[in-house]
């Protein structure tokens, strides 16, 4: 059984981020998960933030998403929500759905509302995205690596280089990761 993680809304709503962690699902080293109301809760981001980007664009990319990682959406969570502690009762969906998805991790950059002591009676970790990274940087540099070089090659208006990659990612707080990256 691969290592379970449950992505956080957070972490999948910037656009280069979201595309690192899917592929990083993708080439196999995390089975990745998340719950429409993850779902809901970034596209609903996005399109506030984003009005300029189309309802058919938003579906083509959240289609996108649920195809490109096999198996990644948790149901039958719900009924665990009112058992669970957190110190926002907005984030215990995300708790329950890791449950349900018997994850070993959360990916989400809003650690003080996952702490430690809540999580670890579900034997679930809290790590933040740029922890995430870098311990897949440890498991299998060259497939992050080319996960990043992906997504470069992807960019086509405008093009963009794996420098610009870095650069984005670099933004969205993968200060460790993206140092890690340009040192391979």
């Amino acid at each position: 059984m691969s290592f379970v993680v449950v992505y956080d809304a957070n972490v999948l709503y910037p656009s280069t981020l979201r595309d690192l962690l899917i592929r990083i699902a993708a080439a196999g080293l995390v089975q990745a998960k998340w719950t429409d109301q993850i779902l809901d809760e970034v596209f609903r981001n996005i399109r506030k933030n984003r009005p300029d980007l189309s309802e058919q664009q938003l579906q083509r990319t959240r289609s996108l998403m649920l195809t490109a990682v096999r198996d990644c959406l948790v149901t039958g969570y719900e009924r665990l929500i009112p058992a669970l502690d957190l110190p926002d009762p907005d984030d215990h969906h995300v708790l329950a759905a890791a449950i349900r998805a018997r994850a070993q991790v959360i990916v989400t950059d809003n650690l003080k509302d996952f702490p430690a002591e809540s999580l670890g009676e579900w034997d679930v970790e809290a790590k933040d995205a740029d922890d995430f990274v870098i311990d897949q940087i440890g498991l299998d540099a060259k497939v992050v690596w080319s996960c990043v070089q992906q997504i470069a090659n992807s960019w086509r208006n405008p093009p963009g280089t794996v420098e610009d990659v870095l650069a984005s990612l670099e933004r969205c707080g993968l200060v460790q990761s993206v140092a890690a990256l340009r040192a391979l």
